[in-house]
């Protein structure tokens, strides 16, 4: 039988991090989900049990958005889910939130680490949001992450922050291209956040740590529960009218 009220929303690396975090305030909201990992898929099912005991459904399926040319058959797997599981053909929210952090100075990066940046942080996301167009419901919603560093410049992120440039640009066109489809696309940027990424620099280095506390407006650094909720309650119908925006979320990093 179809569920036509209960919203769905896919969610790329969603079983660590800001993902995970996301992931849970989304189904907090009463949304289903279906969110990818990369490689670690027992937490990825540990997230997704964590979501069915609140009472929404949920779906981890495995996928390495820097890899493009697994994309058809991703779409094809989501398409079988959501006909299988949901007895629908479209789902109604896509946050591109996976990535990784690859951190040098210009003058010693790798063509490698440049190129991984841009697979995952530009092209992945590019191209995922393309074959995953088709699935989108009408009136629908897509959030991109950025970063904060896209705006300010702290050295040894100007590859990993260029993609991130990048992508707060394609948001716009996605704005433009998808507003006949009531689509709205925005850019979520987060400031330093205490989780794993990059190694947990700003979580487990006191001296980082204490340094974004310092040059942050709300004196302290941000954690996850800072930014799901907040990209959950962007989905929200309260939000229809906000598209093609880049709003950041870093306490105030650098004002």
């Amino acid at each position: 039988m179809s569920d036509t009220h209960t919203k769905i929303a896919i969610i790329t690396g969603g079983s660590r991090g800001l993902g995970r975090n996301t992931a849970l305030a989304v189904a907090a909201r009463g949304i289903d989900v279906i969110f990818t990992y990369c490689n670690n898929k027992a937490e990825a099912e540990k997230v997704a049990a964590e979501i069915k005991a609140s009472g929404r459904k949920a779906l981890a399926l495995q996928l390495d958005t820097g890899d493009s040319a697994s994309f058809p058959a991703f779409a094809e797997t989501i398409a079988a889910a959501l006909r299988d599981t949901w007895g629908r053909n479209h789902f109604d929210y896509l946050v591109n939130n996976a990535g990784h952090s690859a951190p040098g100075p210009i003058a010693t990066m790798s063509e490698e680490d440049f190129d991984g940046l841009y697979r995952v942080h530009f092209k992945g996301v590019v191209f995922l949001t393309q074959k995953l167009l088709p699935l989108i419901a009408d009136g629908g919603r897509i959030v991109n992450l950025s970063s904060g560093l896209a705006r300010f410049s702290l050295p040894g992120y100007a590859a990993y922050s260029s993609m991130k440039g990048a992508i707060e640009v394609f948001t716009r066109y996605l704005a433009k291209e998808l507003g006949p489809r009531g689509i709205a696309a925005n850019v979520v940027a987060p400031g330093a956040i205490e989780t794993d990424f990059g190694g947990g620099a700003v979580r487990d280095n006191a001296d980082l740590n204490k340094f974004v506390a310092s040059v942050t407006a709300m004196g302290r650094v941000g954690v996850p529960d800072d930014i799901g909720p907040m990209i959950a309650n962007l989905l929200a119908d309260e939000n229809r009218w906000l598209t093609g925006q880049r709003i950041e979320v870093s306490g105030g990093m650098f004002l």
